[in-house]
């Protein structure tokens, strides 16, 4: 097959991702030199249309970054004026005092935001810096130089059919070279993946853990509302089946952001995320506030969850790793937004030193040794146990356990359980159906829970139909020969928007179905998957969803 020509542009510094960690690192460029040409792609219709997280937003990262934020009109409206911590049962529920927590869960100071619109106001920021930035451009390929470093990326290709080849109105995109690039793309970002797998960046590391966030916007009665508040949960209905909980804070004009995470090292393949959610929301603590109100708009994302141990090499021959693309959350504090914007503000200033002194395409290796000593190193490893703790212990044992050594590395700087292995990977985790209970779910009742198809329609989710398919089958018979009769094919449950189906019609063999168009870009599939077969690519530049003020 012959090679597709593509024109080029040359930038100092090429981002890919229009994220907290993208964007910082593309106003820390231009604060530090103005001259400097930097480019940040972005795979969404706008800033912003793939930005999903809870959010409590700890302003440190901003603060470092822009320090007059609040004069520049930064969307941080909503300080948190109260946190709630809850265990829950199936009917009723516990309330964990705050005083025992260690400080670092203590929520006071920081805002509840809509990370969407942080990323749409700092994008602002970022253009009137002189930084180019390019929505609608989904990244679908690398570019290597000479030497096998990272040069640059393949941007903006369109018009493909669904067989992979070049339809009548086939644009082959443009190649973006620069003299380092910034990876952004947020949780099991495809390029990512790719410069993962090609450079070994996670020997020596444990594996990445991940979990699966879904969430609602609701606007509820006036009288329920109470802006400022934030309230988490743990317990029912997962209880023994997998870890994970629940949050519920109160932002302005009366809407709540209702969220659910469930840890995706779940052993029971018939375990359905989705519908643990819509079940959670019918808990009398939650339907009493939810109640005479309307869901406006839904969304699901993966989530790092590995911490600490599980942060690979964040650089490589001409390029670093940013962000959810290195997994920086801190899981206990559910937050990670505040390290991104550290991480991107740390690889800008490794990028504008090393092209001061006439640099170009090696590693950033200042980058690495900031990641690892400075605020995020701080902030990730006095609550690196906690994770393995859950999920080695279970939910009341981690409680005890983990809040015991998050205070050890709080007041002395140690853990005297050193550091804990996460062991296998959420894939391996997945145990065999005939092994495990299934579950029954009750059907959603349509005024606080919904069907998967309903709900993905408040995501604003679109795909371009005529374009292949970007969800890729490494064995396209593993699904109905392998995956169905050893777990039940849990693609069709661990999915949050329905992409995949076990279709069985009279008289016929059950075939595996593809729904491409449903994709919200979670990569839910990409990690869960128990035989690893199925990779997540970029559609092509502005499809997925829209989402509005996530």
């Amino acid at each position: 097959m012959a090679e597709t020509e593509r024109e080029s542009m040359e930038y100092d510094v090429v981002i890919v991702g229009a994220g907290p960690a993208g964007l910082s690192a593309a106003i820390r460029l231009k604060q530090l030199d103005p001259e400097l040409e930097v480019v940040v792609l972005e795979k969404g219709s706008e800033v912003g249309a793939h930005i999903l997280s809870g959010a409590v937003l700890d302003p440190c990262g901003l603060n470092a970054l822009i320090p007059d934020w609040k004069e520049k009109g930064a969307p941080l409206n909503v300080p948190v004026t109260r946190d709630n911590f809850y265990l829950l049962g199936e009917s009723g529920h516990m309330r964990i005092p705050n005083w025992p927590m260690p400080p670092l869960m203590n929520n006071h100071g920081n805002y509840i935001v809509s990370m969407g619109n942080v990323c749409r106001w700092m994008a602002e920021q970022a253009e009137a810096l002189g930084v180019e930035l390019f929505p609608g451009m989904a990244c679908s390929d690398l570019v290597f130089g000479e030497n096998g470093e990272v040069k640059g990326v393949v941007a903006g290709e369109f018009g493909r059919d669904p067989d992979g080849t070049p339809g009548p109105n086939y644009e082959p995109g443009m190649e973006l070279l620069g003299k380092y690039v910034l990876l952004g793309e947020g949780v099991r970002g495809s390029l990512s993946k790719q410069v993962m797998a090609r450079y070994d960046l996670s020997e020596g590391h444990e594996p990445q853990k991940f979990g699966l966030g879904m969430k609602e916007i609701w606007e509820v009665d006036p009288e329920k509302h109470r802006e400022g508040t934030v309230t988490h949960t743990m317990g029912w209905p997962l209880g023994r089946n997998a870890g994970g909980g629940s949050f519920i804070y109160h932002l302005e004009n009366n809407q709540v952001y209702v969220g659910f995470v469930v840890h995706l090292n779940y052993r029971n393949p018939h375990l359905y995320p989705y519908m643990e959610f819509q079940r959670f929301k019918h808990h009398p603590v939650v339907a009493d506030l939810l109640k005479g109100g309307k869901r406006v708009a839904y969304g699901a994302r993966a989530i790092s969850e590995g911490g600490w141990q599980s942060i690979p090499k964040v650089v490589f021959p001409g390029g670093a790793l940013l962000g959810c693309s290195a997994g920086l959350v801190n899981v206990p504090r559910i937050k990670g937004n505040h390290n991104a914007m550290l991480s991107g503000m740390a690889a800008a200033e490794a990028a504008h030193a090393a092209i001061r002194d006439g640099r170009s395409g090696d590693e950033l290796t200042a980058y690495e040794d900031e990641l690892r000593s400075g605020p995020v190193a701080k902030d990730l490893k006095r609550v690196r146990n906690v994770k393995p703790l859950w999920s080695k212990f279970g939910l009341t044992a981690s409680l005890a356990l983990g809040g015991f050594d998050m205070w050890t590395n709080n007041l002395f700087g140690l853990s005297l359980l050193g550091t804990l292995k996460h062991g296998k990977t959420d894939a391996e985790a997945t145990g065999e159906a005939s092994n495990f209970p299934e579950i029954e779910y009750p059907r959603p009742d349509g005024k606080l829970s919904f069907d998967r198809l309903t709900n993905v329609s408040f995501s604003m989710t679109n795909h371009a139909e005529s374009q292949p398919c970007h969800l890729h089958l490494k064995d396209p018979d593993i699904p109905i020969s392998v995956n169905l009769p050893k777990y039940d094919e849990p693609a069709q449950r661990y999915c949050p928007a329905g992409v995949y189906e076990v279709v069985r019609e009279d008289g016929k063999d059950p075939r595996f179905v593809i729904n491409f168009q449903n994709c919200v870009h979670c990569k839910t599939c990409d990690i869960k998957d128990p035989s690893q077969n199925i990779d997540w690519a970029t559609p092509q530049g502005g499809d997925g969803p829209n989402y509005p003020n996530m």
